[in-house]
């Protein structure tokens, strides 16, 4: 067939081109301490601090420590320390830090040590481990820090700047659609409720509670173990529960399923504040024997913001039990503020503190005796102007504010 070929062109589709950017920033955050009593904590030992309250910044926990002795015998004990530590897990965590000590004249003659003022090619300081420092073994001579307007009425301010170094990857974004927030809690929920295909039974003060196996060994290592594990319980379809009252197990239940609390005034039936603070502190008992973790810190939290005269002793006696650190720190502020004392003291719970945790009523009695240098305070022991425990031992304690 004859004829003019026909050539026909074609042009390959190019994709559109496309970008990203890697940037790198700080999240920069403060801290101010105050450091009253400071002629109180010489004498505490080289090597030995004070520390203010832990603090977030970046992600990571942060606390400052001050060495009224020094850090160290061979940095010369004549200088007081100051450092910046990473008081929570991390590694190669990268930083910038500045530390000034107020001058509390009002002249402004603050001294700083900045790291964020460092050249470029330094770069951030990178802290390797939980407990890693930042700081000065000879931040100032002590004896010119006792006559300077650093120190006045007693007292030390520092103010802290921490800076943590991040990067991340940015990327124009075409679109975006909105995503209803998660409602697996609410199916578990209803399927506690419904009953449906359970496999397992609590017997707990009397009362039957059942769930489904699975749901709780993927929720707790201790259910998993007691169902699933070599050490298993021989019958696994029925088990009681003992030391636990019927309604914290409820709960306990509904947190499993649902990762919520229950509504502690329609669980307990009962309205008032003590209620709602008796149903945490057994629920973070539980919590604990249990291995779940946020449960526990839930419960922490709610305790550390409702902490009152009547139920700081049995809120700090578990804290200790549980090893619930900032718990136990936030009730011995409280139970230190003079106006608290000594109601405190006149309680039941103060009495079983006592009786059942010496040692912690010692550390609690030196923590007031530092927290409270101005103050005397009658003991119901009648040992005026001393409070009085005892050892680890069981010998007396008596020990003077």
């Amino acid at each position: 067939m004859g004829g003019n070929s026909v050539e026909i062109s074609r042009t390959a589709a190019s994709s559109p081109a496309t970008t990203s950017a890697s940037i790198t920033e700080t999240v920069n955050g403060k801290h101010e301490f105050k450091l009253d009593g400071y002629s109180l904590s010489k004498g505490i030992g080289i090597g030995k601090y004070v520390a203010s309250d832990t603090f977030t910044v970046g992600g990571y926990t942060w606390a400052i420590y001050f060495y009224p002795d020094g850090k160290s015998v061979e940095d010369n004990s004549t200088y007081v320390s100051l450092f910046i530590a990473l008081a929570s897990e991390g590694t190669d965590v990268r930083a910038l830090f500045e530390l000034t000590l107020m001058d509390q004249s009002g002249k402004g003659r603050h001294k700083v040590h900045s790291h964020f003022g460092r050249a470029l090619e330094s770069g951030p300081y990178t802290l390797k481990y939980r407990g890693s420092m930042w700081g000065y073994k000879r931040f100032y001579r002590r004896n010119l820090l006792e006559t300077s307007d650093y120190l006045k009425d007693d007292c030390l301010r520092v103010h802290c700047c921490v800076g943590v170094v991040g990067s991340r990857t940015d990327s124009p974004k075409t679109y975006s659609l909105p995503v209803p927030l998660s409602d697996i809690g609410q199916h578990f929920g209803q399927l506690l409720e419904s009953g449906n295909s359970t496999d397992v039974n609590f017997e707990v003060n009397g009362e039957n509670f059942a769930a489904h196996k699975l749901v709780l060994a993927a929720r707790s290592p201790v259910f998993r173990a007691q169902l699933f594990g070599p050490m298993k319980d021989q019958n696994t379809h029925s088990l009681k529960v003992e030391d636990m009252e019927a309604p914290v197990f409820k709960a306990l239940l509904h947190y499993v399923y649902c990762d919520l609390l229950p509504d502690m005034e329609e669980l307990t039936g009962l309205s008032s504040k003590w209620a709602s603070t008796l149903m945490s502190q057994h629920l973070l008992a539980a919590a604990d024997r249990y291995g779940l973790e946020r449960l526990r810190l839930i419960c922490e939290a709610k305790l550390s913001e409702n902490i009152t005269i009547n139920t700081v002793a049995t809120t700090l006696a578990l804290a200790e039990q549980h090893h619930c650190f900032l718990l136990k720190s936030a009730c011995l502020k409280f139970v230190a503020m003079p106006e608290n004392l000594k109601a405190v003291m006149q309680t039941d719970g103060f009495d079983y503190l006592e009786e059942s945790c010496p040692s912690l009523l010692t550390e609690l009695l030196e923590y007031v005796a530092r927290s409270t240098q101005h103050s005397v305070i009658l003991s119901k022991h009648g040992s005026g102007g001393l409070l009085c425990g005892s050892d680890v031992n069981g010998r007396r304690v008596k020990q003077r504010l």
